[in-house]
């Protein structure tokens, strides 16, 4: 496999990380506007923005993971939290290390930004994706809702 490199998303990786999210938001079986992904893009990379985040790996060039992840206060605490939104793997690199490394990366970031905490939500069906998560984090009783 060709070296893989976790970056920050850049102005010009725009087109590669539209693919990569639809991709992900596919997988959780939904969908967003045009206006969402432009906006969610433009906050991304933005360096004013420091609260929403991404980081991307990169294989010559080419886009094949991406992690998205966004600071936020918590009342329990004194200094923010990190919840890690987004993470996608390409089907073809699944199984060789990037997602863990986009893991590790937002972990590393947390730590540089004084964020000890990181935490993330999947859906119970994701049982390739939490065996990875089951090895790095420890998953927790809460059950989400929404409205």
């Amino acid at each position: 496999m060709q070296q893989i490199t976790i970056r920050p998303l850049t102005h010009d990786d725009y087109d590669q990380w539209h693919a990569l999210w639809t991709g992900y938001l596919q997988f959780y079986e939904t969908t967003v506007s045009q206006d969402v992904y432009h906006t969610t893009f433009d906050r991304l990379i933005d360096p004013a923005h420091t609260t929403q985040n991404a980081l991307v790996a990169d294989r010559d060039g080419t886009l094949v993971g991406l992690v998205h992840y966004i600071y936020h206060p918590h009342n329990w605490r004194v200094e923010d939290v990190c919840y890690l939104q987004d993470l996608y793997a390409d089907p073809s690199v699944r199984g060789t290390g990037v997602g863990r490394a986009l893991i590790e990366a937002v972990y590393d970031a947390a730590d540089e930004n004084g964020t000890p905490t990181v935490y993330w939500l999947t859906q119970d069906f994701n049982a390739t994706a939490r065996q990875l998560y089951d090895r790095i984090a420890n998953v927790t009783p809460f059950i989400k809702y929404n409205r």
